[in-house]
């Protein structure tokens, strides 16, 4: 009984920061907590006595996990989107998933995403919680060398390329930072005053049907802060394929894109993207501070 305690408070005092590993890994806290879990039902079950590091042990059963789960979803991605969709959407809790993608970083999340589950895995645990690759390579099934660059091209994908200091990159910030914080803020007034007067907005509707064109800043100002102020939240900027935009992801799953083109100050054009399968193939990066 005295055993059994012990091992417990032990876990419970590795708890956190497993869970802050799977999360990262996995983007949900329901799957995030069920890796955990099943690290405990693990340990349980072992002979850990000769084990010299027990945060280390777990730290790498709980990494497994999250790898055999990422690579599971890639082969459920064949499944229909919206069945996929709802059934994670069932288990979850929409609150927590929030507050735990703006802990991380919402844009952090939508590009880790993008990443190969093995890319993902080496990133997270190098770059964020600072374990070397020797470490790194057994859990990847690759020697360290390939690991450090699985976590190298992972972290070119985070970071995006170069020409983020150029003056037109730092035009277009400016532009998008004014147009979100008036989204944010429900301020039409100043939502005007960042877009063309002519601007032209191109939104995707059913795949392989033309796209929608609405034309004007005043009209589609007004739509934009009645329909999307109360969930500008989840709405963050980002690197979308090159430039600066936006990404509208709740609890970190990506939903839409923004992309914009600027001349002079002004936002002149809005590419609003919703369709699934050209949302998979953007090239997105976070926008560092």
């Amino acid at each position: 009984m005295s055993e059994t305690k012990d091992l417990t408070l032990l876990f419970e005092s590795h708890r956190n920061h497993l869970r802050a590993v799977a999360y990262r890994m996995l983007g949900s806290a329901t799957e995030a907590d069920d890796a955990v879990q099943e690290a405990w039902l693990r340990l349980n079950g072992s002979d850990t006595s000769e084990v010299a590091n027990l945060g280390g042990w777990l730290t790498t059963v709980v990494a497994r996990l999250c790898l055999d789960i990422l690579r599971s979803r890639r082969r459920e991605e064949a499944l229909d989107a919206e069945v996929v969709e709802s059934i994670a959407d069932s288990k979850s809790d929409p609150e927590q998933e929030t507050l735990l993608a703006d802990s991380v970083g919402v844009a952090l999340l939508v590009v880790l995403n993008t990443l190969s589950p093995a890319e993902r895995v080496a990133f997270v645990l190098h770059d964020v919680f600072d374990l070397p690759f020797d470490e790194i390579a057994p859990i990847v099934d690759r020697t360290p060398d390939a690991a450090r660059q699985l976590a190298s091209r992972a972290r070119r994908r985070v970071r995006g390329g170069d020409g983020t200091s150029s003056a037109d990159f730092q035009s277009q910030r400016v532009a998008v930072s004014a147009f979100l914080t008036a989204l944010r803020a429900g301020d039409f007034a100043a939502l005007l005053a960042v877009l063309d007067p002519d601007v032209l907005v191109r939104m995707d509707t059913t795949p392989g049907a033309p796209s929608r064109e609405f034309r004007g800043a005043a009209d589609w100002a007004r739509g934009a802060t009645a329909a999307f102020s109360p969930y500008a939240r989840f709405v963050h900027p980002a690197i979308v394929n090159g430039a600066v935009g936006l990404v509208f992801a709740p609890g970190g799953k990506l939903s839409r894109a923004l992309s914009f083109t600027v001349a002079n100050g002004k936002i002149t054009q809005v590419e609003i993207i919703t369709d699934r399968d050209r949302l998979q193939q953007l090239d997105l990066s976070v926008l560092e501070d």
